[in-house]
């Protein structure tokens, strides 16, 4: 039995092949899930967990070349949860709440829910904590329950489910509740709890709180940056354009001036359609700042900014057409409005920071 469960928790460890990264064929790889399967398949009834595994694969589709199969998966979640497995009940509950392999029905979500919430998932606390805070699942009217889920999933929150010590700040931060003091140097810790476990947002949140003096916190470029970065790696596009403005100024000791890395951080926001980026990526673009200069790139940038709301990016682009159109035709009304746009982009090229 403990090969058995050593084969589904690493494969590599029970087939050499597998070992070091070496490479299989598709053929091959097809035959490994097959035994795999099959393996799981056979002792799935002795070990909860092997259900459960067994669960999660066809639920994502392993064994089906990506297709879920998620009436499978569900039955064996729930099997795999009447044997105390809370992952297993917490998924089930998923299942039942979004009708995944199943018809919907919150009230046994909610059961499903307890379940695992009684065996101190920190998933499953949590979502009973959103459920009662936003009246939904039918639990309406529960503020003091699901605050008091809030704390208990605060303090097993882990890396696969960092939320609930943010959640239980935003309520310290904003006070919005009669059951939560507010307390803005304890929201500071649970963002600070939060963004260890890789909360993107409590990193970006803690990033501001040090780049301002915010939450009780010191002015600390260093931490600032820190944060940021640990919010940015994980795609957050504020924290990308905050690290370019960072790296804009510069903040030595800590952190040398360095217009390459601003653009870089600004086009990695702009690639995932953040309108403030993208108008940032136009303007660096246009001056060549961090990059080679092209008005041509830049505009399309503009453009891109513009159709998400951008307004700054809708003026700039209002500039260039008036530039291109000259004076010739123009009545004295229209050369107000292209002097007056043009004054506009003087202003913004005699300060880096406006495009921030």
């Amino acid at each position: 039995m403990a090969q058995q469960r050593q084969a589904i928790e690493s494969p590599s460890a029970s087939n050499p092949n597998l070992a070091g990264g070496a490479t299989t064929s598709a053929s091959t790889k097809a035959e490994l899930l097959k035994e795999s399967k099959k393996l799981l398949e056979n002792i799935q009834g002795r070990l909860p967990h092997a259900q459960y595994i067994l669960g999660d694969a066809l639920a994502n589709g392993v064994f089906n070349k990506g297709k879920p199969e998620l009436e499978a998966a569900f039955r064996l979640f729930v099997a795999a949860s009447k044997h105390g497995h809370s992952e297993a009940g917490y998924r089930a509950g998923l299942c039942y709440e979004f009708g995944w392999g199943c018809k919907q029905d919150p009230a046994k979500a909610e059961t499903f829910y307890r379940q695992a919430a009684s065996k101190n998932h920190p998933g499953a606390m949590t979502r009973l904590a959103d459920a009662c805070l936003t009246n939904d699942l039918g639990l309406s009217g529960r503020h003091r329950e699901g605050v008091k889920w809030l704390k208990r999933a605060t303090e097993v929150a882990d890396a696969q489910h960092p939320s609930a010590p943010f959640k239980l700040g935003v309520l310290h931060e904003t006070g919005e509740l009669d059951d939560v003091f507010k307390d803005e140097a304890y929201a500071a810790q649970l963002y600070t709890q939060a963004a260890a476990l890789g909360h993107a947002e409590a990193n970006f949140k803690m990033g501001d709180a040090y780049e301002h003096g915010k939450l009780g916190c010191p002015k600390d470029p260093a931490l600032s940056i820190h944060f940021y970065t640990g919010a940015a790696q994980q795609n957050h596009p504020e924290a990308m354009m905050c690290l370019c403005a960072w790296y804009m100024v510069g903040a030595e000791p800590v952190l040398q001036q360095n217009q390459e890395e601003a653009y870089s951080w600004a086009l990695s926001a702009a690639n995932l359609g953040f309108p403030k980026a993208e108008y940032a990526v136009g303007y660096f673009t246009e001056l060549g700042i961090g990059t080679r200069q092209d008005s041509l790139e830049a505009n399309v940038w503009y453009v891109k900014a513009a159709e998400h709301g951008d307004e700054r990016a809708k003026k700039r682009l209002a500039t260039i057409k008036a530039n291109q159109l000259g004076d010739s035709g123009l009545s004295e009304k229209e050369k107000k409005k292209k002097n007056a746009l043009r004054k506009e982009q003087k202003d913004a090229k005699d300060k880096d920071c406006c495009i921030m």
